[in-house]
C-alpha cells in the first residue's frame, strides 16, 4: 500500500513530453513474468462513480521505458463491466478524477482544473492556479468546490535578514525540527481553500484559505483528499488537521477533526481529547453523524484506527470497534445510514467489513485472496480497487448484502498482458513459531515450477515495521517477478504486522531484534524442509525495517544447526534499511516513531530498559559476525533514513572483505519510482541473487 501512494504522487506530478505515453504492445516470452513485462502493464490509481451509478471514471498510468516517464489518462466504463472508452490523450497526466453531473466530469491536469462534456469531449477550464492543485472535490449542491494546493513557507525575519542580496546561494538555515519530511525539505505545506463556482467557473477571486494559518491540512506525507468532506448540505466542511509545527509536529500524531462553517467562517474541533490520530472525516447521507478513524494513543502511529461515530446534534461519540481486534480504514456510509462499510487488514488479506450502528454487529463482506484498497458506494454495490500476489489494480463489484462475495471483476484494462503469463501458484501457509504460536506465511512457488526439481528460496522481510503482508501487488517488491526470475518466496506475517489482532502487532515495539526476527528464523526453517526448496540458496531481503532485519539477520547467521558451515542464508540485499540505531535516531524526522518503537533517546538508555535492549538490536553491533555477501541499496533523497545508513553497511562490508555490492540512487526517495531507475533495481536484484544462489 505505502509503495502504490507514492507511485500515484509521481503520477499526479505536471509533465512534459511531446506526446502522451501510449499503452505498449507486449508478446510475454515463454510466460515469464520480469520486471520489463511488469512495468507495461497499465496502473490504475483513482476512480469515482457516476452520480446515476451506471459509469465509473478513472484514470490509467503507462510507462515509455525509453523516455523514462509515465503519464496517466482518463477512462469511462460501465459500472456493469463492458467496453472502457478513453477520454483524454495528453502530454501530461489527468488525475483526480470527480463528477460533477451523469454527463460532466472535472478532473485535474497541471495547474488547472478542467471540465468535459462527456457527449461532446469539449474541455472547459474550471480554475487555475499558479501553485497548481494536489486534488479537489466539488460541493453536493454544485455551487462551490475545495482544493488542496500549497503556500510557501516563510522564513522568520531574523534570518531572511541574513539572506539579503543572496539570491544565488543554496543554504538553508533552520532553527527548529521538521525542517524535511520523508522526501521533501519542508519549503511548502498544503492547505485546504474553498471556492465558489459559478457557470461552471470558480471564481478565483473569491478563494478562502479554511486553514489559514501555518498548519498542513491535508498531513504530509499520504494525506489527500479523503482527508475532508462536505456535509450532504454543502454548509460544512471536515477537515483533518495536527495543529503544530516544528519540534511539536515531530513529536506527535495528535491530529484532529474540524468542522468549518462555510457561512460564517467559524470552526470548531470535534475529536478534542483524542490524543491520537483522527482523520478521514465522512458525513452520513442525512447529514446529522459524522465518522471518522481514530487512534487512542499519541506518538503510536501504528495504534489501532477505530471507527468514531458522532451525533453532531448531541456531540455524543460511539467507537464501532470497540470489540473489534482490528483498524479500519476508507470509510463509507450505507444508504440508510444504518451501517458502515470499511477495508480491514484481516489475516493476510484486506477485505471489506460492516459495521452496524445500532447493534455494534460486525460482518464480512468480502472474502478471497486479494486485497481491498479503496472502495467506493453504488446503491446496494460496492465498487472497489482491487489486487493480489497475482494482478494488478483491477475494478471489481460487491453486492452490500453479501457476507461470502469474492466480488465481480469488471476492469479488463491489462487481461491482454496477463492472458501470456504463468504466474507462480500462491499457498496459504502456517508455521509454528518459537512461542507455539500458529503464523501465517505466504509461499510463491517459481512460475515454471517442476516438482522433480529443488528450488532456491528467497525470505522477504516486511517494512514498516507494522505494515501487512498482505497480497499486496508493488512494482518494487513483487513477488512474481521474483517468481519469474525461478526463486520460491518465502513471505511470513512476522510478529508486529497488522490484521492479526493488536497483541500481535505490539510485540514487537521495543523488540525489534527479538520475536519477531525468530519469527523470520522459524519461516526460513520451515521452508528449509520443505523437499522442493534447497535449503543451502536461501536468500533473505527487505527494505525499511525489511532492511535492518536482514543486517540484523546477516549479524545472527552463524552457527545455525543443519545448513553448510552453520550459515541459514547465503546471501542478503537491504534496501533503505537502519544499520546504525543510534544515528537513526538523530537524523529521521518522526520522532514520535523512534520514541516510541524505540523508547527513546540512546542517551537515556541507562535510565530507561526499554531504550537499553532496543539500542542492543542495532545491526552495526554485530557487523563483526558478518559472514555472507550483502548487496545494500539506499536513495539520498529517503528523509526518513538517511543515505549515510547504508553507505555505512555498505563500508563495513567492503572493510571486512565481506563480497558485498552498493546500488545507490542520488535522486530517488524511500521508494524507487523513476521507470528506469526501477528497472536497474530489479535487474540488480535478480542478478545478485542468481550470482550466489544459482551460479
Amino acid at each position: 500500500m505505502l509503495t502504490a501512494g507514492a507511485l500515484c504522487l509521481v503520477a499526479c506530478q505536471p509533465k512534459s513530453a511531446e506526446k502522451p505515453v501510449e499503452k505498449p504492445q507486449v508478446a510475454v516470452e515463454n510466460g515469464r513474468f520480469t520486471p520489463e513485462v511488469m512495468w507495461s502493464l497499465g496502473v490504475m490509481s483513482e476512480y469515482a462513480v457516476s452520480p446515476d451509478g451506471n459509469q465509473v471514471l478513472y484514470t490509467l498510468r503507462y510507462t515509455d521505458m525509453e523516455q523514462n516517464k509515465n503519464n496517466a489518462e482518463l477512462y469511462v466504463m460501465p459500472t456493469e463491466g463492458g467496453e472502457a472508452q478513453r477520454l483524454t490523450s495528453t502530454a501530461q497526466s489527468e488525475f483526480c478524477p470527480v463528477w460533477y453531473d451523469d454527463n460532466t466530469i472535472m478532473y485535474c491536469r497541471g495547474a488547472e482544473i478542467l471540465s468535459m462534456n462527456l457527449k461532446t469531449k469539449k474541455e472547459s477550464k474550471v480554475a487555475e492556479c499558479e501553485r497548481g492543485f494536489e486534488g479537489f472535490k466539488v460541493a453536493p449542491d454544485g455551487k462551490s468546490l475545495v482544493y488542496i494546493s500549497t503556500i510557501p513557507v516563510e522564513r522568520p525575519d531574523h534570518l531572511n535578514k541574513l539572506y539579503a542580496g543572496l539570491d544565488k546561494t543554496t543554504g538553508r538555515i533552520n532553527e527548529d525540527l521538521m525542517y524535511r519530511h520523508w522526501d521533501n525539505w519542508v519549503d511548502v505545506i498544503p492547505q485546504i481553500f474553498y471556492v465558489p463556482l459559478e457557470n461552471g467557473k470558480a471564481k478565483m477571486d473569491k478563494v478562502v484559505n479554511i486553514i489559514d494559518s501555518t498548519f498542513e491540512s491535508p498531513m504530509r506525507p499520504w494525506g489527500g483528499t479523503e482527508q475532508y468532506n462536505y456535509s450532504p448540505d454543502s454548509k460544512t466542511i471536515a477537515y483533518t488537521c495536527r495543529k503544530k509545527t516544528g519540534y511539536d509536529y515531530a513529536h506527535s500524531t495528535n491530529s484532529d477533526i474540524y468542522l468549518y462553517n462555510v457561512e460564517t467562517g467559524e470552526t470548531r474541533n470535534i475529536s478534542e481529547g483524542i490524543m491520537g490520530y483522527d482523520q478521514n472525516p465522512v458525513f452520513s447521507h442525512d447529514g446529522t453523524m459524522i465518522a471518522w478513524e481514530s487512534m487512542e494513543r499519541d506518538g503510536y502511529e501504528a495504534d489501532k484506527l477505530r471507527l468514531m461515530v458522532m451525533e453532531l446534534a448531541s456531540g455524543t461519540k460511539t467507537d464501532l470497534t470497540a470489540n473489534f481486534d482490528y483498524g479500519v480504514g476508507n470509510i463509507l456510509w450505507s444508504n440508510d445510514d444504518n451501517e458502515l462499510f470499511a477495508v480491514v487488514s484481516y489475516r493476510g488479506m484486506s477485505e471489506i467489513f460492516g459495521f452496524n450502528r445500532e447493534t455494534k454487529a460486525v460482518r464480512q463482506l468480502s472474502h478471497g485472496y486479494h486485497d481491498v484498497n479503496a472502495i467506493a458506494l453504488n446503491g446496494d454495490k460496492i465498487i472497489a480497487n482491487q489486487v493480489s500476489i497475482q494482478y494488478p489494480g483491477t475494478l471489481y463489484s460487491y453486492t452490500t448484502g453479501d457476507d461470502r462475495a469474492e466480488g465481480t471483476k469488471i476492469s479488463t484494462f491489462n487481461d491482454d498482458v496477463l492472458s501470456q503469463v504463468r504466474m507462480g501458484k500462491v499457498e496459504e501457509c502456517y508455521v509454528k513459531t518459537v512461542d507455539g504460536k500458529d503464523m501465517l506465511t505466504w509461499l510463491i512457488y517459481p512460475y515454471d515450477y517442476d516438482s522433480t526439481k529443488t528450488y532456491p528460496a528467497l525470505l522477504f522481510c516486511e517494512g514498516g515495521p507494522q505494515s501487512p503482508v498482505s497480497q499486496f501487488w508493488s512494482t518494487r517488491w513483487n513477488f512474481e517477478v521474483m517468481s519469474g526470475a525461478g526463486y520460491f518466496v518465502i513471505a511470513p506475517n512476522r510478529r508486529g504486522v497488522p490484521g492479526f489482532g493488536m497483541e500481535w502487532l505490539e510485540e514487537i515495539s521495543g523488540d525489534y531484534g527479538g520475536l519477531c526476527m525468530q519469527d523470520y528464523m522459524a519461516a526460513a526453517d520451515w521452508a528449509a524442509n520443505l523437499p522442493m526448496i534447497d535449503h543451502e540458496r536461501i536468500g533473505a531481503c527487505g527494505a525499511s525495517f525489511g532492511g535492518f532485519s536482514v543486517y540484523w539477520l546477516a549479524g545472527h547467521n552463524h552457527d545455525v544447526k543443519g545448513y553448510d558451515e552453520g550459515r541459514r542464508f547465503k546471501a542478503f540485499l537491504a534496501h533503505n534499511g537502519m544499520f546504525n540505531f543510534e544515528q537513526q535516531y538523530l537524523e529521521t524526522e518522526e520522532m514520535w516513531f523512534e520514541n516510541w518503537d524505540l523508547g527513546g533517546p540512546y542517551w537515556e538508555r541507562d535510565q530507561n530498559p526499554k531504550i537499553k535492549k532496543s539500542m542492543s538490536f542495532s545491526p552495526h553491533l554485530y557487523v563483526g559476525e558478518w559472514n555472507t555477501p550483502i548487496c545494500v541499496i539506499h536513495s539520498e533523497f529517503d528523509f526518513r533514513i538517511v543515505a549515510s545508513q547504508g553507505m555505512a553497511a555498505y563500508n563495513a562490508a567492503q572493510i571486512r572483505r565481506i563480497p558485498s555490492r552498493y546500488l545507490y540512487f542520488p535522486d530517488e526517495t524511500h521508494w524507487v519510482l523513476r521507470p528506469q531507475n526501477s528497472l536497474l533495481w530489479h535487474r540488480n536484484f535478480i542478478d545478485w541473487f542468481d550470482q550466489w544462489l544459482k551460479n
